[in-house]
């Protein structure tokens, strides 16, 4: 992949018009009831949960929120979730599973909060533990990768069933500007970096990391054919026991 189509990739997974999840929920999902809260320490505005329908089908949601307005960008630390966060998506997902509810996670973060606060309240701690209850929870998980989807921060999302993402956007072991500081010792190097990477989304399909690779106007002109799509992989899961589901699941993370 030549340098422009990575810069190409890495702008459209960065888009503004990406940034706002909560009207890509609207758009999406009717009856839509928000929940917040970790019921330890607070509530992250980094991750929005809530209940919503999808064509009359009931769907527990968990989406990042990078938010629009500067004040709500450093409320969200631009994208990053806390363990408050983390514990909140957590909480969603085990409140699901007890109603025997599918869930659905949106994600566009450049990776988890990496301040020393987070990581003094067990930022590490709580990725594993998201990731150990994922692998074990019995309802069906989709992951959608609508942007950045970086590092731990995002794979504590996305330890799903089903794992899709768009066109232009990035699931990266973490940002292509903190390898190149590793690697190169020079962040200005993000696209060679990039490059390296393999972040281009049909490498990632070729190699089973993902599932589908959808078309961004999915996002845009065709929002009703992405809903259909969405409803279509819930009633293919309809079809798996639930030990087929779980085994199908733990497998596709152990062939890695």
């Amino acid at each position: 992949m030549s340098e422009e189509q990575v810069k190409q990739i890495m702008a459209g997974a960065r888009s503004e018009a990406k940034a706002d999840l909560r009207l890509l929920i609207a758009h999406l999902f009717d009856d839509w009831v928000e929940c917040h809260g970790d019921r330890v320490s607070g509530d992250d505005a980094a991750i929005i949960t809530g209940w919503a329908r999808l064509s009359n089908r009931a769907v527990a949601v968990i989406a990042t929120n990078k938010g629009q307005e500067l004040q709500e960008r450093l409320q969200t630390h631009f994208g990053s979730p806390t363990p408050t966060g983390y514990r909140k998506a957590l909480r969603m997902m085990q409140t699901a599973a007890n109603l025997k509810i599918p869930i659905l996670t949106l994600i566009n973060t450049p990776g988890a909060y990496p301040g020393a606060d987070a990581e003094r309240a067990g930022q590490g701690q709580t990725i594993a533990q998201n990731l150990s209850t994922m692998l074990q929870l019995p309802v069906p998980i989709l992951a959608i990768i609508i942007g950045e989807a970086g590092s731990g921060g995002a794979l504590a999302l996305a330890c799903a069933d089903r794992v899709w993402m768009f066109a232009q956007s990035m699931y990266t072991v973490l940002s292509p500007e903190g390898f190149a500081s590793i690697m190169y010792k020079d962040a200005h190097q993000a696209e060679k970096a990039a490059q390296l990477m393999h972040i281009e989304p049909h490498w990632l399909l070729e190699h089973q990391v993902v599932e589908a690779v959808l078309p961004e106007s999915w996002l845009k002109d065709d929002l009703q054919f992405f809903k259909s799509k969405i409803l279509q992989q819930l009633q293919e899961f309809d079809h798996l026991s639930l030990s087929n589901l779980l085994q199908q699941r733990q497998q596709r993370f152990r062939k890695f």
